[in-house]
């Protein structure tokens, strides 16, 4: 996942509004938004290859999406797990603050950098493990982005994509589907000069700039929404891609969840 846009209103009738690009080289083996047979409480895209995914919601009311961060000159551990296990893990955990604690204290370290989102419903968690360091925190509640640097590191195209999520908070839940394809399926780029320098070359910068990606090898393989309602509902919607953005596959679900306080 390389671009989520969210906007987090903790005890409003519908406390998370989330919609995300999830980038990949598309002979990755993936099989698109479903209940996991291994684990029906699950709802979520699957990575065939090490098992995880990028976002998914559990029935016990627990969301988390993970992005990877761009920094070619931190070095990972060359054999360490994949980072798609980390939204399986804080989907099923028993205590998702203890375990994210620990994670941030300790397991982050085995993992190449990442961005790992994680709520209970009540709580919205960020943790970031990156090159200057790993940091866990709770989430203001208001409008927010994660690309592939930090949560709100305004590059070119999360700030455009933040923008455009603004513009659907007035329109009622139910609409919400169509305005969050649109902006996923957004193509637009920025200026060379307001690219981001990630160590990465012009050419490839340009190519990741864009909200939705499509070339050859490499692009946006899933866009996915969600929206989690207090009255105890996550409804999702995701759109599946090959090279060159060709449409392959539509799926929508809801997966009932305990009701809110508040």
């Amino acid at each position: 996942m390389c671009l989520i846009v969210f906007d987090w209103r903790p005890g409003s009738p519908t406390p998370l509004r989330l919609a995300a690009n999830r980038d990949e080289f598309y002979d990755r083996p993936t099989a698109p938004l479903a209940r996991w047979q291994d684990a029906p409480e699950i709802v979520a895209g699957r990575d065939l290859r090490a098992g995880g995914s990028w976002l998914g919601v559990h029935r016990q009311g627990r969301m988390a999406a993970v992005t990877n961060v761009r920094a070619p000159e931190f070095r990972a551990p060359a054999d360490g797990p994949s980072r798609g296990e980390l939204v399986r893990n804080a989907l099923e955990c028993q205590s998702l603050p203890t375990w994210l604690e620990r994670l941030c204290k300790r397991g982050a370290h085995d993992y190449a950098g990442f961005n790992l989102l994680a709520s209970d419903g009540l709580t919205l968690w960020h943790l970031h493990h990156g090159r200057d360091g790993t940091r866990l925190q709770r989430v203001a509640p208001g409008l927010h982005g994660l690309s592939n640097a930090t949560l709100d590191t305004p590059w070119p195209k999360l700030l455009h994509s933040r923008r455009a999520l603004e513009s659907t908070l007035a329109i009622p839940t139910a609409a919400f589907a169509d305005a969050a394809w649109s902006l996923l399926a957004d193509d637009w780029r920025p200026n060379d000069a307001d690219l981001p320098e990630t160590g990465v070359g012009l050419d490839l910068e340009r190519l990741l700039s864009a909200p939705f990606i499509a070339s050859r090898d490499y692009g946006t393989r899933a866009s996915t929404w969600l929206a989690w309602h207090a009255e105890g509902r996550i409804d999702m919607g995701e759109r599946s891609f090959g090279p060159h953005g060709r449409p392959l596959d539509e799926r929508w679900l809801t997966q009932e969840t305990p009701r809110l306080p508040g």
